[in-house]
């Protein structure tokens, strides 16, 4: 049986990155989906109805899919951050991020629009900041690296120099929880070997 397109409902090039690296060649469509209309404080809660609303604008376009949505938050001292919208907005988060540790939550919501089921779950990794000093916040936050990123830090880029250490999933702080995917494919009967490209 030939099995449903893989579509990534994201244009995160770092979920991107991780699809590839594991042997799966994603269909892109990024949702467009306007995340204002979901307000909720709960991070586990807001980043999974988040992932849900992206995963299923695309999946209307997809009559034979598997499509896969996320979102991530990183959560601090009861703060939630998405993506920083100005650099000022970054070096002040990166602030009150040093030394302190914080919980980056990865919704992730994967539909079979062949066999209209849905299937959810939510990688939480935390996260423990580097004491940096302000030099090399203004030096990181001036290679425009943290503005495209939740929790204003790209592990797999310059941002991994300043995390001390990860408890959890690594892949999940990049923006995609590769044990979590194979999880979630199998709930919905497939093998994720299969879908190598």
């Amino acid at each position: 049986m030939e099995l449903p397109t893989f579509v990534l409902a994201s244009a995160s090039p770092a979920r991107l990155r991780l699809l590839r690296n594991i042997g799966i060649e994603p269909t892109v469509c990024p949702s467009d989906f306007d995340e204002s209309q979901i307000q909720l404080t709960n991070p586990q809660a807001l980043v999974e109805a988040l992932a849900k609303g992206k995963a299923e604008v695309v999946a209307q376009r997809f009559p034979d899919a598997l499509v896969l949505g996320c979102d991530s938050i990183l959560a601090l001292d009861g703060e939630i951050y998405g993506k920083p919208e100005t650099a000022e907005v970054a070096i002040a988060r990166w602030k009150t991020m040093r030394g302190k540790v914080g919980t980056l939550y990865t919704g992730h919501v994967l539909l079979d629009t062949r066999q209209d089921k849905a299937v959810a779950g939510c990688g939480i990794t935390e996260v423990h900041f580097a004491a940096v000093s302000d030099r090399q916040i203004a030096a990181y936050v001036a290679t425009g690296e943290p503005l495209n990123c939740a929790g204003c830090f790209a592990l797999e880029g310059r941002g991994g120099l300043f995390v001390e250490k990860l408890v959890g999933c690594h892949s999940n702080v990049i923006g995609l929880s590769l044990p979590l995917l194979r999880s979630l494919i199998e709930q919905l009967g497939y093998d994720i070997i299969d879908f190598w490209a």
